[in-house]
């Protein structure tokens, strides 16, 4: 079969660090066809514009174009409509790809006639706190049933983890709805599917992913995701199901069993039958983890929960119309 050739965009914010390994991941591709990168620079706080530049000169098939509101869809807008090929993949500056992921996306794509093909989004952590979140984001107690998290078979999907798309798919929906400064994925990939177009998952596509550091950082990051998710339900109406009502509904009824146990002690029964299911879910979950990650596991779980549904329930109504820039 001939390989056609692939843009890969990448938005790019602080990653003096990371950038130049990264690039290098994927023009070392085990790609038959030709691979362009486009590099949409933010303002970034370091040395990434140079590095961007440095690598841009060094190889013609690195450009760099300038993303000056430093927001995500936007990069990727500017990123896109600086790429020439047919076949265009998203690539964040931290994701790891195996070396066989963009040939095993373009071969999906044509076997299955999908506008956008995706993998899981695989994550690994080293310390033991990163551990138990890494174990969180693959469970099913943790993020539902979501098969770029948890994995599964391969098929149609709502949404997937990054994306390789065909460029007709992408100019057919207008690209990233810079709006959503969270959740755009989720947003454009539901417009693809409401035009006609097909989301497939492929497991084969599994992608290493770095959890956030801190239990403050994740509580931010699933705040957000709460917040956005919300915002997604409100444009697109019907697109909200059980998985992402459990934590708001949950949120909720801990909150008002606390408050009303003084006068009726039972109450106080709804937050302890959360816990209870908690640490039993990461007794469950948390086999073969170390210790130290094991005994974080319930607080990670309960972070990632309250979070969710502190951010979906606060989430503000003109949030993505007029107040995107809130965050």
């Amino acid at each position: 079969m001939s390989w056609p050739p692939i843009s890969v965009i990448m938005p790019v914010l602080n990653e003096e660090k990371y950038l130049r390994d990264a690039v290098r991941q994927i023009l070392e591709q085990d790609y038959p066809g030709e691979i362009e990168v486009v590099l949409a620079i933010g303002p970034s706080q370091d040395r990434t514009d140079e590095v961007a530049k440095a690598i841009a000169a060094e190889d013609p098939r690195v450009k760099v174009v300038p993303n000056p509101t430093g927001r995500t869809p936007n990069a990727l807008n500017a990123a896109i409509g600086a790429s020439v090929n047919e076949i265009v993949a998203r690539v964040d500056g931290h994701a790891m790809l195996p070396s066989d992921y963009l040939k095993i996306a373009v071969a999906t794509l044509r076997e299955t006639g999908a506008d956008n093909v995706g993998g899981i989004m695989a994550a690994e952590g080293h310390t033991p706190f990163e551990q138990a979140v890494a174990r969180a984001m693959t469970s099913k107690i943790g993020v539902g049933n979501a098969r770029f998290h948890t994995g599964g078979t391969a098929g149609p999907a709502d949404t997937v983890y990054l994306g390789v798309f065909r460029r007709s798919a992408l100019e057919r929906v207008g690209g990233y709805d810079e709006a959503f400064l969270r959740a755009q994925d989720w947003e454009m990939n539901h417009r693809i599917r409401s035009t006609g177009g097909q989301v497939w998952f492929q497991p084969r596509m599994r992608v290493s992913y770095r959890p956030r550091p801190s239990l403050k950082a994740l509580a931010r990051q699933y705040y957000h995701y709460g917040r956005w998710r919300h915002v997604v339900a409100r444009t697109h109406r019907g697109t909200i199901n059980l998985r992402y009502l459990a934590p708001p509904v949950a949120v909720v009824a801990m909150a008002l069993g606390l408050v009303v146990s003084p006068f009726f002690w039972p109450a106080i029964l709804i937050p302890g039958a959360y816990l209870a299911a908690i640490l039993a879910g990461s007794v469950l979950t948390g086999r073969g983890l170390p210790a130290g990650a094991l005994v974080r596991l319930p607080l990670v779980y309960a972070t990632m929960h309250v979070s969710w549904g502190y951010g979906y329930l606060t989430s503000p109504k003109d949030l993505g119309r007029g107040g995107a820039t809130r965050l």
